[in-house]
């Protein structure tokens, strides 16, 4: 039988809708349908075995990842990635985990890969009780550091795919300790996901120690190459802070919530949600400033929560700033929260 994602399957519609009502508990059926019937389709389309080992791994991988931050949704959290290498008696170690203490006291849970170095720095600076840890099994090098060892909020991963979903989906923030092929790995899929508005814009802060220079040839090049040659834009270095200092990085951070809270798209519009309302003439302002990035004979307009917006009532008492955006200029679209936040 050819399946269809369209209620069109019959008696094999009627047995998942039978499958979830004997379950019990199921949230949003239309969806856990589609699940299911992917599940069946892949098993009648591919027979290797290994390709269906990932999808099962992927989907059990995930579906703990829910369950573990479900509970926290609430608290923002900041992704802190950085060298397992870094050695105890070194300044950025103490710098790293100071910045996890200084998070924790600003009420933020802190996210790292649940390994030695920069990571262990940051939860140990954090505390276990702020902590996340999303390990990855490797035959060498990772395994749970001592402050996360045991903790109901580390995760250990086969796939390195789901690892970065977790560490991005979950994230307000995300700081940057100088390290290998995986911190750069990350800086760029982090740049990435951001630039190409695949991710909410969110504080992206490279950190360093005061004289460090690790991060003065990446941007060099940014700048020499990408920039010059116009494989990027030069707003794009606007979804980038650098950071000198634990104090310094963490002011980057919560400044960034100084007004902005977040964001959604309804209807192809550009919501911003924010913690206080804006004046009519600083909205007037912003749409001569940043008129650039609105489609054409778009505009912004001040609102309430719209009707799209119904499953987020915990949110609803926000104010906020419709924006016609054209989806493009994400670096200046940042630039345009930044403003927000300095009225």
């Amino acid at each position: 039988m050819q399946l269809h994602f369209t209620r069109t399957n019959g008696p094999v519609d009627d047995a998942i809708d039978r499958l979830m009502q004997e379950a019990g508990g199921v949230q949003r059926p239309e969806i856990v349908r589609e699940m299911v019937l992917s599940a069946l389709k892949a098993g009648q389309e591919d027979d290797e075995r290994a390709d269906l080992k990932l999808m099962n791994t992927t989907l059990k991988e995930m579906r703990f990842t829910a369950k573990v931050f479900g509970p926290y949704r609430s608290v923002r959290k900041v992704t802190v990635f950085g060298s397992a290498r870094t050695k105890p008696d070194t300044a950025i170690y103490a710098m790293a985990c100071d910045f996890g203490k200084q998070l924790s006291e600003a009420g933020y849970m802190v996210i790292t890969g649940g390994g030695g170095g920069i990571m262990q720095a940051v939860n140990e600076g954090a505390g276990p009780q702020h902590s996340f840890g999303v390990n990855i099994r490797l035959p060498f090098e990772q395994k749970a550091n001592p402050v996360l060892e045991g903790n109901p909020r580390l995760i250990t991963y086969k796939y390195f795919f789901n690892r970065k979903v977790a560490f991005l989906k979950e994230a307000h923030a995300v700081a940057l300790f100088p390290g290998g092929f995986g911190t750069l790995d990350e800086a760029m899929e982090t740049l990435t996901l951001v630039q190409t508005g695949k991710r909410d814009p969110l504080p992206l802060v490279l950190v360093d120690e005061p004289g460090g220079r690790y991060w003065d040839g990446l941007v060099k090049f940014f700048s020499e190459e990408l920039n010059s040659h116009g494989y990027i834009d030069a707003e794009d270095f606007k979804l980038f802070e650098r950071a000198a200092s634990a104090e310094e990085a963490v002011g980057k951070i919560t400044r960034f919530y100084r007004r902005y809270h977040s964001m959604r798209y309804v209807n192809g519009h550009l919501v911003l949600r924010l913690t206080s309302a804006l004046e009519p003439e600083m909205v007037a302002g912003l749409s001569e400033q940043f008129g650039d990035i609105l489609v054409p004979g778009g505009g912004m307009a001040i609102s309430g929560p719209l009707p799209a917006e119904a499953d987020d009532p915990e949110l609803a008492h926000l104010p906020r700033l419709v924006v016609d955006f054209n989806r493009r200029d994400f670096g200046r679209m940042r630039s345009l929260i930044d403003r927000i936040n300095e009225f």
